[in-house]
């Protein structure tokens, strides 16, 4: 699918993307699953492309979980040191593309120094940048935001009759990311597996079975081409007519 299918004045300003597939698909080809992850690199890039050719503003992609800890070892050390060489490669291109490079996650003693470093690095060479930000969740779970959002409102002395949802929001990891119009996950599984818990309430959710190594632009405007076609109410009667003369909990 191209670019001309889709309504370029309605595309979602936030995509956010569970990048999943990479060991299934190494391993249906007799591979290791790092091949997986080596070949989704090139889909990752591909989608970053795509985004900035249609407008969208933001888009986050989920590189590492706090669950990810729990893989073998050497799988985590591979991923570990392919995110070193990842920042690397693709730093200097994504700063001349006018990317500007974020993360999301916990910093703590689990994450090698240097990598911190690397992203540090990335953060600052790329900070002037408005052409679309790339925000990549390392070492990152949805929970443990909130958890630590929570701990940084009792730290602040706030009390508990002056907290509203604008008191947590203002204290996750990146308080300036606007919460997603669209999430993308691949490889056939339904679930939002702890990624942008607080952020995804009211996004829309599409799910491929395509695996994160064969997802390409055209996938992208698939998805967004599926948005497009929602009407997202937020709570409200549709304008249209449609839907229940009063809202309760949610969309409906």
């Amino acid at each position: 699918m191209t670019a001309l299918a889709l309504d370029l004045e309605r595309v979602p300003s936030h995509v956010a993307c569970v990048m999943d597939g990479n060991g299934r698909w190494a391993q249906s080809r007799g591979l290791p699953r790092t091949e997986g992850h080596r070949a989704g690199e090139q889909a990752l890039f591909d989608v970053v492309d795509g985004a900035l050719d249609i407008g969208v503003e933001w888009l986050t992609v989920y590189a590492f979980s706090t669950e990810n800890w729990r893989r073998p070892a050497g799988e985590v050390r591979f991923l570990l040191e392919f995110n070193e060489e990842l920042l690397l490669r693709r730093r200097d291109d994504l700063h001349e593309r006018g990317v500007r490079i974020r993360f999301v996650g916990r910093r703590d003693r689990r994450v090698p120094k240097r990598l911190l470093g690397l992203m540090d690095d990335a953060i600052d060479l790329t900070k002037h940048n408005d052409r679309m930000t790339l925000t990549i969740a390392f070492n990152y779970g949805g929970r443990a935001e909130i958890v630590d959002a929570v701990r940084a409102v009792v730290n602040s002395g706030i009390s508990a009759e002056r907290i509203t949802e604008r008191t947590i929001a203002c204290r996750l990891y990146d308080p300036e990311m606007p919460e997603p119009d669209l999430m993308i996950r691949t490889s056939g599984e339904f679930r939002t597996s702890n990624f942008l818990l607080w952020e995804l309430a009211y996004s829309e959710l599409y799910f491929t079975d395509t695996a994160w190594p064969d997802f390409r632009r055209g996938d992208l405007y698939e998805a967004i081409r599926v948005y497009q076609e929602r009407e997202r109410r937020f709570g409200r009667v549709s304008p249209n007519g449609a839907g229940p003369a009063i809202a309760s909990n949610g969309d409906a």
